[in-house]
């Protein structure tokens, strides 16, 4: 008899519909599976006929084939388990192929015939609704992730023999449902806040422009200066996150099989800080099967670089396509096809002046050579510097500072400015696909980056004497209109320009 099954693949983000059939003919017992399966899929053969006899039903003893149709997708996962097996119990009239109608299953079971943790179930869940499905059956631990998706009835499946209840109505499960605003509401923790830096007044002023206009931020001083903790307070600034894009990087993270169980909504900023011995599928994503990398994972959220001349010049150099093209994303490409991900990030990176990190300290004396310095600095291309927008000295901390009680601004009070400013740009931006001031490109710099006569006197000198390039001319201009944004101004003042011209200043 043959039993169809409906189930999924998840290609890069997404994820597209299969067809599991299954035919069982008499003959000596023989389980045959194909359609491009990976050794996980093929495995499944055993953990099935495991879930299936220690729940309690009967396994055929027959010939049994398993087409994963398109033939031509490769499949990968133990998430075929459970449609495989419901296939099988269909086959043998053990459920009614009827009960299946409408419905996508997904998910890995045991050899006692519990089901387990499966990543990927977000994309399954809106590639299921766009196909008009009706009903998702997933193991339960992912079922509040694939219910964050509307007009689709979700259950919870625990077990092979809970699901064979319910499809038989001998114990019907209820559908899992998910208030998304109510998940998506109150505050976020962020383990660093603003009020715990203590002195550095302009490099916190720095944080608030970049996170203001989405810009690329480069922090350069000694060791132990708080270049680290910076950065990572970044992301407490930052406007909160709306629902689409917190689905946006709640989906990344489920393919990425990084979403915990008990959390199925990201709603804090993604902050990611790879070594800089990380792999080139690391942080680009790939591998035999790809996978977002690091610059993926921070998808609305900030890309921490510490050292940064100590990371590969591969590795850096893959960064140029992200921070300048549009829309930002990175693709990745294989014999089998490629993929593509998101990596709309802002980049915050941090390096020593030098290789021992004291070059121009007033209080330790550098002890490496002219030409080390020079080498060291040179590590980091010329076109990457130019992609930064914001060169940001990170002086050593008084011990004035350091011993005040006195606390600075919160976070929270920060953030406040911030999404004014993104308010700003939001009407300004309307009915394009412009995220933050950081997104412009020539045309729109033209169109909202305009100068009055002494700014553009201003600008002309800058030009001279700090020998800007045409990038650095337009990434000026692009700090100075987010300036303007946190000021509340229309126009860009000379003072916004100074300022911008002052972050550019080692940069150029």
């Amino acid at each position: 008899m043959l039993a169809k099954v409906l189930s999924a693949a998840i290609v890069g983000l997404d994820a597209e519909l299969v067809d599991v059939e299954v035919d069982i003919v008499k003959g000596q017992p023989y389980f045959a599976l194909v359609g491009l399966p990976d050794a996980a899929v093929r495995e499944s053969r055993d953990r099935v006929y495991a879930a299936i006899k220690n729940s309690g039903y009967t396994f055929p003893l027959h010939r049994i084939t398993v087409n994963l149709a398109p033939a031509d997708l490769r499949k990968e996962g133990p998430a075929y388990d459970l449609p495989i097996a419901v296939g099988v119990l269909a086959a043998t009239s053990q459920i009614w192929p009827n009960l299946l109608e409408g419905a996508l299953f997904f998910g890995e079971l045991s050899l006692e015939g519990t089901t387990r943790h499966t990543k990927g179930v977000l994309p399954l869940a809106a590639m299921a609704r766009e196909r008009g499905l009706k009903r998702l059956f997933v193991p339960a631990d992912d079922a509040a992730e694939a219910a964050l998706m509307p007009d689709i009835e979700v259950y919870a499946v625990r077990s092979l023999a809970e699901l064979v209840g319910h499809l038989t109505d001998m114990e019907r499960l209820t559908p899992v449902t998910v208030d998304l605003a109510a998940a998506f509401d109150g505050e976020v923790d962020y383990a660093t806040d603003f009020a715990d830096i203590m002195g550095q007044e302009h490099v916190k002023r720095a944080m608030e422009v970049s996170a203001a206009g989405g810009h690329n931020a480069l922090l350069t001083g000694p060791p132990g200066a708080g270049k680290t903790l910076i950065a990572k307070a970044l992301p407490g600034i930052l406007p909160r996150m709306g629902i689409d894009e917190a689905l946006e990087v709640t989906k990344i993270y489920s393919v990425a099989g990084m979403l915990p169980a008990e959390t199925p909504l990201v709603r804090a900023r993604p902050f990611r800080s790879p070594h800089h011995t990380i792999s080139y599928a690391g942080l680009v994503g790939g591998g035999q099967w790809p996978r977002p990398g690091e610059i993926s994972l921070a998808h609305r959220g900030v890309l921490f670089l510490d050292e940064l001349p100590e990371f590969g010049e591969r590795l850096i150099e893959v960064l140029r396509q992200p921070l300048e093209g549009m829309p930002r994303e990175v693709s990745i490409s294989r014999a089998t096809g490629s993929v593509t991900y998101p990596a709309n990030f802002m980049l915050v990176a941090a390096q020593n002046p030098c290789p021992c990190g004291y070059y121009g300290d007033p209080t330790r004396a550098c002890t490496c050579s002219s030409a080390m310095v020079t080498r060291y600095q040179k590590r980091v291309s010329g076109p990457l510097m130019d992609r930064i927008d914001l060169h940001v000295e990170v002086p050593r901390v008084e011990y004035e500072k350091l011993a005040s009680t006195r606390r600075g601004e919160s976070s929270a009070e920060v953030r406040v400015r911030v999404e004014a400013a993104r308010a700003r740009q939001a009407a300004r931006f309307t009915g394009t696909d412009l995220y933050a001031n950081a997104d412009m490109g020539p045309g729109e710099v033209r169109r909202f980056c305009t100068l009055d006569e002494t700014g553009a006197r201003l600008m002309k000198s800058a030009m001279t004497q700090m020998s800007l390039s045409a990038r650095g001319f337009h990434r000026v201009l692009k700090v100075g209109r987010t300036i303007a944004d946190l000021a509340g101004s229309e126009a860009i003042g000379p003072a916004h320009l100074a300022e911008a011209l002052q972050y550019r200043a080692r940069g150029q």
